[in-house]
């Protein structure tokens, strides 16, 4: 049978979609092998958050012409669904599929026979309503699962709407059972993840149930070490939320809430659903019940308007806030946006030198962070992350942890005193403190 490879731009929920429709493909007898052994047949899901991931899709396409000229090669993906038209005439491409087509991709290019033009099977988002269970599977330690999909909200500079279309939920009862199917094989780690994973529970256009009760029904799935949150907003993560995962052994001390601006005039501008006062409730409640809780912050800056007193709002506002991390977004134009019809744009230079400035400070507020955890006993899962002899991996809360290259260690919870920080920013265990992490 064919080969085929996958390769994977953006987020965790696009991770677990390509792991779902790559078993797909095995399923039906295809050879799934690594994008440089020559396939036959080469499947790029791709994300559109930043014009960077729209020229990161075209070098992909490029490579894959290099590896096997005469190799099918199949767009899904976020981009797809934006761009369907553009896509299809970069060269080398041969069809491009949008949010309602992508799972139905063997179905729709049987037997992957080239033509003289690139089909586009790229309907209206609107018609991307159905929910496609997935879970990414044997790609990685740990295992993402894909629990919502889709955005009702609509942020003045987000496509992901345009992409992905209106928010839509599995049902706690096909989550579990997707959960206990991960519980039978040898995954430690379940990452939740979704568009917006604290609009869960929509099925149908209706409200069924709600974030809160999958946290609760998944928290008791046997066979499943850890549970992590990705990305949720604050205007969602609950006091219920913040209070049960504080108490869980499964559930561990992380959250990633995206700010996006620490200055409340372009928060209304960003359309967003909550000003910074709450944001920093949320991060105030998180530390007050979990004193070593690690908390990600995603940031977007030069936005429409943002002055620089603006953005030393926001600078000072995260300095003084008790997070770990920033995921730091320059803003770019996107088509179909209200942001891009916006007025007082940033020029571009001063956009790069803001972001430069958050980067500083994420470097700093993660130093903090670690140096605060040194002394301290964690669990961590190494993974099959091996470079110059030391393998890596995370605590529970989210400290990247390195330590002397051992092949049983794979995959494998260990205690572990945190020790000292490492030149490139890891941190370090002595081998001699490492024990078997009680299951």
């Amino acid at each position: 049978m064919k080969k085929v490879a996958f390769y994977t731009l953006g987020c965790k929920l696009n991770f677990s979609e390509t792991s779902t429709i790559a078993r797909g493909f095995e399923e039906k007898g295809y050879t799934k092998v690594p994008f440089s052994d020559s396939p036959d047949i080469f499947i790029i899901n791709t994300c559109s958050v930043t014009e960077n991931a729209d020229k990161k899709c075209k070098k992909i396409v490029k490579e894959a012409q290099k590896i096997n000229p005469e190799g099918y090669v199949a767009i899904i993906g976020c981009y797809a669904q934006l761009k369907p038209k553009e896509i299809s005439e970069i060269k080398g491409v041969d069809a491009v599929l949008g949010a309602a087509e992508k799972f139905r991709l063997l179905e729709l290019l049987d037997g992957f026979i080239k033509t003289p033009e690139a089909r586009v099977l790229a309907s209206e988002v609107k018609e991307a309503k159905a929910f496609n269970n997935a879970y990414s599977i044997n790609d990685r330690t740990r295992t993402f699962l894909k629990v919502q999909d889709g955005c009702n909200y609509h942020c003045a500079f987000c496509t992901i709407p345009l992409a992905r279309g209106k928010s839509r939920s599995d049902t706690i009862e096909n989550i579990i059972k997707s959960a206990n199917e991960i519980a039978a094989t040898d995954v430690k780690e379940v990452v939740l993840t979704g568009v917006n994973i604290g609009d869960f529970g929509i099925v149908e256009g209706k409200r069924e149930e709600r974030f809160v009760d999958l946290v609760k029904a998944i928290d008791k799935v046997e066979g499943i070490d850890r549970i992590r949150i990705s990305s949720i907003e604050p205007n969602l993560l609950t006091n219920e939320i913040i209070e049960y995962t504080s108490h869980s052994d499964r559930f561990v001390p992380h959250f990633h809430i995206p700010l996006q601006s620490g200055n409340n005039k372009i928060l209304r501008a960003m359309r967003r659903r909550y000003l910074r006062e709450l944001y920093e409730d949320r991060v105030n409640k998180i530390k007050h019940l979990m004193p070593d809780c690690c908390i990600g912050v995603d940031v977007i800056v030069g936005f429409p308007g943002e002055t620089h007193e603006d953005f030393l709002e926001t600078y000072n506002f995260l300095n003084e806030l008790d997070i770990s991390y920033l995921h730091v977004f320059t803003y770019s134009e996107r088509a179909n946006t209200t942001a891009a019809e916006m007025d007082d744009a940033i020029p571009l230079k001063e956009r790069q030198k803001r972001s430069k400035m958050l980067r500083i400070l994420s470097e700093k507020k993660r130093r903090q962070f670690y140096e605060s955890q040194l002394g301290t006993t964690r669990t961590v899962l190494f993974e099959d992350d091996i470079v110059d002899g030391m393998m890596h991996g995370f605590t529970e809360n989210y400290v990247r942890v390195a330590a002397k290259y051992d092949p049983l260690l794979i995959n494998e919870l260990k205690t572990v005193t945190l020790h000292s920080i490492k030149d490139n920013g890891t941190v370090a265990v002595e081998e001699a403190e490492m024990a078997l992490a009680p299951h």
